[in-house]
This record gives C-alpha cells, sequence and structure tokens, in this order.
C-alpha cells in the first residue's frame, strides 16, 4: 500500500475508526499522487519565467485553440475552457455551490462537511462511492421502486448485495418499517450502505416531515444497534418539491446524528438546473472531524484522478457563469411553475376516476416521474403496443408499473397522453 494511503487511513482511524471500517479494500488502496498534476500547481505559482509542466498547448501566453471551436464560445475567455480543470473541480464553482447547498438546506446549518467536489454528473459520484465504500458482498438497502442503474453501478461493478424492501406501506406513505427491518437484518454483517433517493425516481415522491424525522430515527438506532451505515442522499431531482413534503435533502439532518453514520449527498447540477449533457454533479461528505473530511477528499480526488483525470472544464465553466448571474433565481422559478403545473394536471386527470378500471397511481409529490399500477394488462406488452399503435413512449417496470415523465410532456398534451394509455389497456383487455 502506498504510504499516502497509510497516513490517510491512519487519518481516518484517528478521526472516527467506524469510517475506516466503512471503506473498502479499495478505498482504503485509494491516495491522490503528489505527481504531475502537483508539481504543475506548484509551478503555475512560482515558474515565472517558462512553465514547461503541463500537457497542453499555449500561444502568446494563452491557451492554443482552433478559432472554428471559439467562435461558438466567445462569451467565455480561452482559459476557462480549455484548460485542464483540477481533479477536484474548479475551486470557485465548488465554493459556490456549498453555498448554495446551505441556503437550500437549512438543516446543514452548523454542520462539518467537505469542499463538494466535482463528479461526471451524478452517476459517477454515485460510482465513487461504490468503489469507495462497497466490497463484494456488502448490503446495498433499496426500495424496490427505483433507478435500474443502481444494479449496475453498485451490484455488477462493485459486488454489492442489493436487497429491497417496498417503498410504501399500505396506507400509502414511505414504508419505514420496511427499511428499519432491511437495516437491522445486516447485524451480523455489520456495514450496511443505504441509499435514499428524494424525489424518488420513477415514483416521483419525496416524504413529509414526519417520515423524514422517522428516517434518522430508524438511521440512529441502526448506529446503535453497532451496525456501520454509510447513508447515500441521491439528490438528483434536488428542489423539485411540489407539495407536502420536506423541502431540503435528509443530508442536513443526517450529518451528525451518530459516529458510526457517514453520511454522504451526491447532487449536480444535472437535473435540478436542467443542463443534463453538461454532466456536472457533486459529491458532499458529513464528518465532526476535518481529518477525516481531509482524507475522504484526497481518496476522493485520487480516484478521480485514477478514471477520469478531471471533469470537463467548458461545463464547469458555463455552470459556473449560471450560479453567478442575478438572473438565475428567477429563471429557474420559471422552470420550476412549469413543472409544477404539470405534475398538478397530472394528478387531476388521474383523480377524475375515468381511469380507475384501468390502472392506480402511485403517491407522487415532487421531481421528473409518477408511476401508474396497472390493473388488467401486463407493463410490457402495453408499452411496446403503445408505441407501435399510437407512438406513445413510456417506461415498463416490473410487471405492473408503468413510469410516466410528465417533464418531458406539455400540460396541454397530457389529457392526450394518459387516454391514449388508456386506450391501449382497452386494446390489449
Amino acid at each position: 500500500m502506498h504510504e499516502i494511503a497509510q497516513e490517510l487511513n491512519l487519518q481516518i482511524q484517528s478521526g472516527n475508526p467506524h469510517v475506516y471500517e466503512l471503506l473498502s479494500e479499495l478505498g482504503k488502496e485509494l491516495y491522490f499522487p503528489k505527481g504531475i498534476l502537483t508539481q504543475s500547481a506548484e509551478a503555475k505559482q512560482k515558474a515565472y519565467r517558462h512553465n514547461a509542466t503541463i500537457g497542453i498547448a499555449t500561444e502568446e501566453g494563452k491557451s492554443l485553440y482552433l478559432p472554428v471551436i471559439q467562435d461558438t464560445l466567445s462569451f467565455y475567455q480561452p482559459e476557462d475552457l480549455y484548460t485542464y480543470a483540477p481533479p477536484a473541480g474548479k475551486a470557485e464553482l465548488r465554493k459556490i455551490w456549498r453555498e448554495k447547498m446551505l441556503v437550500e438546506n437549512p438543516s446543514l446549518q452548523g454542520k462539518s462537511m467537505s469542499q463538494p467536489i466535482v463528479t461526471n454528473a451524478l452517476t459517477h459520484g454515485l460510482s465513487i462511492v461504490a468503489d469507495m465504500f462497497v466490497e463484494t458482498g456488502d448490503p446495498l438497502i433499496l426500495p424496490d421502486k427505483l433507478w435500474g442503474n443502481y444494479h449496475l453501478i453498485f451490484g455488477v461493478r462493485r459486488g454489492a448485495k442489493v436487497q429491497t424492501y417496498p417503498f410504501f406501506d399500505a396506507e400509502g406513505g414511505f414504508n419505514l418499517e420496511g427499511m428499519r427491518e432491511s437495516l437491522l437484518a445486516q447485524k451480523k454483517h455489520g456495514k450496511v450502505i443505504l441509499l435514499l433517493n428524494f424525489p424518488n425516481n420513477p415514483t416521483g415522491y419525496t416524504p413529509s416531515e414526519a417520515e423524514a424525522e422517522g428516517i434518522v430515527r430508524v438511521i440512529k438506532e441502526v448506529a446503535e444497534a453497532g451496525i456501520n451505515v454509510a447513508v447515500v442522499t441521491d439528490d438528483a431531482y434536488f428542489g423539485l418539491f411540489y407539495e407536502d413534503s420536506i423541502q431540503e435533502s435528509l443530508f442536513g439532518r443526517l450529518a451528525d446524528i451518530h459516529p458510526r453514520v457517514l453520511a454522504i449527498k451526491v447532487d449536480g447540477a444535472t437535473k435540478e438546473d436542467y443542463v443534463w449533457g453538461f454532466r456536472i454533479g457533486f459529491i458532499t461528505y458529513a464528518s465532526d472531524d476535518p481529518g477525516v473530511l481531509s482524507a475522504l477528499e484526497n481518496k476522493t480526488q485520487g480516484i478521480i484522478r485514477g478514471a477520469i483525470s478531471n471533469v470537463t472544464h467548458p461545463s464547469q465553466t458555463f455552470v459556473l457563469h449560471a450560479l453567478k448571474s442575478p438572473d438565475f433565481k428567477s429563471q429557474k422559478a420559471q422552470k420550476y411553475e412549469i413543472l409544477k403545473r404539470r405534475a398538478n394536471k397530472v394528478k387531476a386527470i388521474l383523480n377524475s376516476g375515468k381511469y380507475d378500471g384501468a390502472w392506480e397511481y402511485y403517491p407522487f409529490n415532487s421531481g421528473y416521474f409518477m408511476c401508474i399500477k396497472l390493473k388488467r394488462v401486463k407493463a410490457e406488452p402495453l408499452r411496446l403496443h403503445l408505441l407501435e399503435q399510437y407512438g406513445v413512449g413510456v417506461i415498463s417496470l416490473g410487471e405492473r408499473d408503468v413510469r410516466i415523465a410528465f417533464s418531458c410532456v406539455e400540460e396541454e398534451d397530457l389529457a392526450e397522453l394518459f387516454d391514449l394509455i388508456y386506450e391501449g389497456v382497452k386494446d390489449l383487455t
């Protein structure tokens, strides 16, 4: 094991041995090397005559570029586009994203957390969590209404033992007892990774205040039972809360509840700021020990350096420019209202009773999606029939569930969409 990795591990063990126990073998091996990037950073500060350290090309003291590319990006300086971004991301972007998190998540006030590290969107952030904390056979606890890519990220890539519990209880709320039982069942293993995704993909559900308090209470109970918990909040659709639910991430409430709990926030501009193709996400750790935070940041930079080197610089520049704009909040509020109106329209359409014989819908109050549970036909045959006969695309999930992304259907077209789905159900029955 490299000496830097050994030093980081000792740093974590000294600050919180339970966090060290959560690390995978790969996580223990990780470190950020003092190599070319470190030497280049030193040269950038001190090499006032000639800086011949980094693998880019320059011309007249600036990044060399092709005019055919720069002409379409003339608003930005070449140095904010063409040079390599630091492995942890642009420092100003990280700072502003942290400030944004503190404003939007009141429960984070006074909590100790790392500076957000820039990732190649949320999938990359989740894969970092998997690499750093999942060993083959480690249990990953998820609800049965989940984003399918979790299986690839944690199960196929890292060998996690994916275990699910029913998302909703008999009353149609978040199944707190199901989550509790799944977590406490891991007592013998002594370690568990819990993934919380709110607003949820695919259901579009976010817990109520009482449910959120219950989630925090259960996780603390599990920790007090002697189980180390890495709890990951996948906040891809953060901020898109339309009804009576919590209005912030659970990350802040989980940040300091118990030494055995490591809270990890994975979020980003991708969904919440409508820049899907930019691929800009963040990963943030919470710990009351500065040494633990420093070591986890270092290891995270190491895995970024060893996998993708750094996240694309232009996208970071574009997002940073948006976040600094005085028009950012008002423009974002306008787009939020569009999605909220669509969600409310969907609920009004479904509450009409017109389709009650064909399906029921799962509770939803946030995000991009909602799901229906079919009563008379199966999901995959219906999906194919809708495509072939009506030119309608939906996602089939399991035997009876269908996910509908109202986020990408105009409000005035939603009634027709559900009418066509209903026609498809009647065709098949």
